[in-house]
């Protein structure tokens, strides 16, 4: 057997056990994942296999393939078969890549994410925002995501450059000391009755479709979960709405809007499909091609000053050009609440 090290870029060894100790570098991370950095020339379908049949172990323990490894933890990776032609097999280097940097320090890196591109790798995705800014900064020692978007949603994302500004960010979520806001369009009517604020406390469950995709919906025993939408404007068909997460469970916005009347225009899981192509033809008026939904702020206390910070995301270039198309063509609202949510900047 191996002896007991840290991670290094070395590959493990291809005809023996061995034990990885988790480092800074790899906390955080999903151990399907790290088995790929660390076993390099080994197929990907061989990586699922040897975690399928258990014969990875961490801490002598089973885990599947969406594990994420804590600092500290004892990896078992058993004899992997190596490519003959690894060039061939071995999966290319994410490019490097450069987002817009809302705020940095050296405990934190906030970046207003483009919709269309993943946090991270995996599901059928080669590689994410993490992936693309550690191959961008590959003197970085520390590097992991805070929090997670979904592909298709564009905004504020958070990642920490220290083990202990990641820890203690993970308690303030957990504490709901975080303030997450996004802008949302929902197609429907918002009713009357729900004057400007609407609060959704539906439960939410996971699921998979028979291809394996995952779904959420709304079913009484799933996870508690609670979204706040303030009212910004409305048009005949249309809401734009700010979204306050006060749970942060997967497609949490998207579902609770769908469940509420409401789909995000857009969304290719929950919405109406039949508008959403309709919405996406070349001159159509209005016209999208993503879905609208953008995390706009994060409100939160810095690590490690303790100072209160707010980062902020201004709408997209082609959300704003939807919210004004449909203010030419249905004119203006009888609210001038349109472009201020609550002393939010305007949209």
């Amino acid at each position: 057997m191996k002896e007991l090290g840290k991670i290094s870029e070395k590959p493990v060894a291809s005809d023996q056990v061995s034990i990885i100790e988790v480092d800074d570098s790899a906390a955080g991370q999903r151990i399907d994942n790290f088995l790929l950095r660390v076993c390099k020339g080994v197929p990907k379908s061989h990586i699922y296999r040897i975690l399928r049949s258990g014969e990875v172990r961490v801490n002598k323990g089973r885990v599947d393939a969406q594990y994420r490894l804590a600092y500290g933890d004892l990896v078992r990776v058993p004899p992997v078969r190596i490519a003959h032609n690894q060039a061939e097999l071995r999966p290319l280097p994410p490019p490097s890549a450069h987002f817009t940097i809302l705020y940095e320090d050296e405990h934190l890196l906030v970046i207003d994410k483009p919709a269309g591109v993943a946090v991270h790798g995996g599901s059928g995705v080669a590689f994410g925002v993490i992936e693309q800014l550690r191959a961008a900064r590959p003197h970085a020692k520390f590097l992991e995501l805070v929090h997670r978007l979904d592909r298709e949603t564009s905004g504020v994302l958070m990642l920490a450059k220290k083990r202990a500004a990641l820890v203690d960010l993970h308690e303030q979520i957990r504490e709901n000391r975080i303030d997450k806001r996004y802008y949302a369009c929902g197609h429907g009517e918002w009713a009357n009755d729900w004057g400007r604020r609407r609060a959704v406390k539906e439960p939410l469950h996971k699921y998979l479709l028979p291809d394996g995709e995952r779904r959420v919906r709304v079913q009484p025993d799933g996870l508690p979960s609670h979204t706040v939408f303030n009212l910004v404007d409305r048009w005949p068909g249309y809401a734009l709405m700010e979204a306050e997460l006060k749970t942060g469970r997967t497609h949490q916005i998207r579902v609770h809007l769908a469940h509420i009347g409401l789909p995000i225009v857009g969304d290719a899981k929950y919405g109406d499909f039949a508008l959403n192509k309709a919405l996406a033809r070349a001159n159509a008026m209005p016209g999208l091609k993503r879905m609208f939904l953008h995390a706009h702020r994060l409100k939160l206390t810095h690590p490690a000053t303790r100072e209160t910070l707010q980062f902020d995301a201004p709408l997209p270039a082609e959300c704003r050009r939807f919210v004004e198309q449909l203010a030419e063509l249905h004119g203006p609202t009888s609210s001038h609440h349109a472009t201020h949510t609550h002393g939010s900047t305007a949209i």
